[in-house]
């Protein structure tokens, strides 16, 4: 089904994707990161229009059932699909019968048996998502679980770094911050160590997983730990900050914040030793003046509201590959 954009996605491309539900990024080929996106390229001139709807998923319902609660990922992933023509229906586990007691199993079954096409499940035990694809026979896309994986994060980041270097094999890519606690790290590692980015990792000991950079390791490709910010920052291509989990600030894992800011905040003097057009990122929400400072934040560098803003062109190319094929006429 040819989609209404002036730039149509190839019968080429498409066949590429193999997947039928998106639950992380470490089993996608490179074939199907390109096919994301040059998906999302269409997507993006969809949204560029004054009117930003078609109706390629025009009788397709996406069930949005968030466990945590959420800004950026929730409402980009509703945009996406009403861009689409797809109807959407929010849950969350306080407004849920889950309150009652219910199990993922049975709100999922339920969720399929009243005619859902898609579900976007974000919760807080790692492998839900796994769990409901076992049980549905719809699509399933994981908006993150636990620590474990945050794929449509990892599949935007790409993309940005992508819209700005044209390709990412070759850069080098460091995420600094709470390593252990991301599950934006981990996807991220996979996604561009899939494609050819060398990854550095920066962060205290206790915020690192055991014995990172051996291939056991969170069951991740190895990457290379750097605690001392200068010089893991050293002629970066880009220089991903993670926020602080502030709620662990005062147990053993951050310590003393103040430490850490002296230490690990990323500021106009540090970002100076990497690439003059090094792009500073964040997958939000951000705590300017922890991480990172207002100044770099709001710098030319920085790319963290381009990030969300490609959110939404990223989700509607995943629920596009998803949907597609079975939508309507």
């Amino acid at each position: 089904m040819a989609i209404d954009a002036p730039q149509a996605i190839s019968t080429a491309a498409s066949a590429a994707w193999r997947q039928a539900h998106l639950l992380d990024v470490d089993d996608l080929t490179p074939p199907e990161f390109e096919t994301v996106f040059r998906t999302a390229d269409a997507m993006q001139e969809i949204l560029s229009r004054e009117i930003k709807r078609v109706p390629t998923l025009r009788g397709k319902t996406l069930a949005t059932l968030f466990y945590e609660p959420s800004t950026r990922t929730r409402v980009s992933f509703e945009l996406a699909a009403k861009a689409l023509g797809a109807d959407v229906v929010n849950l969350t586990a306080s407004s849920s019968s889950v309150t009652k007691g219910e199990s993922l199993i049975d709100t999922v079954r339920t969720l399929q048996a009243l005619g859902v096409d898609a579900v976007a499940i974000r919760h807080p035990q790692a492998g839900a998502p796994y769990v409901a694809a076992r049980h549905l026979h719809c699509a399933v896309i994981n908006a993150g679980d636990g620590w474990h994986a945050h794929p449509t994060q990892a599949l935007l980041d790409l993309y940005t770094v992508r819209q700005h270097r044209g390709g990412i094999r070759g850069l080098k890519v460091v995420i600094v911050g709470d390593i252990l606690h991301s599950r934006v790290a981990r996807s991220d590692l996979w996604g561009f160590s899939a494609l050819g980015a060398h990854v550095v990792l920066c962060a205290p000991p206790t915020l690192l997983p055991r014995r990172f950079g051996e291939h056991e390791a969170w069951g991740l490709p190895p990457a290379e730990v750097e605690p001392r910010l200068e010089r893991a920052i050293e002629d970066a291509d880009v220089v991903m900050a993670l926020r602080v989990q502030t709620e662990r600030q005062h147990t053993a894992y951050v310590g003393n914040l103040r430490d850490y800011i002296r230490l690990y905040q990323i500021s106009t003097a540090r970002l100076r030793l990497a690439r003059p057009n090094v792009l500073l990122m964040h997958p939000g929400p951000t705590n300017e003046g922890v991480e990172l400072t207002a100044e770099v934040a709001q710098g030319a560098q920085s790319v963290i509201q381009e990030q969300a803003a490609n959110g939404v062109a990223v989700r509607m190319a995943l629920l596009y590959l998803l949907l597609a094929g079975e939508a309507a006429p």
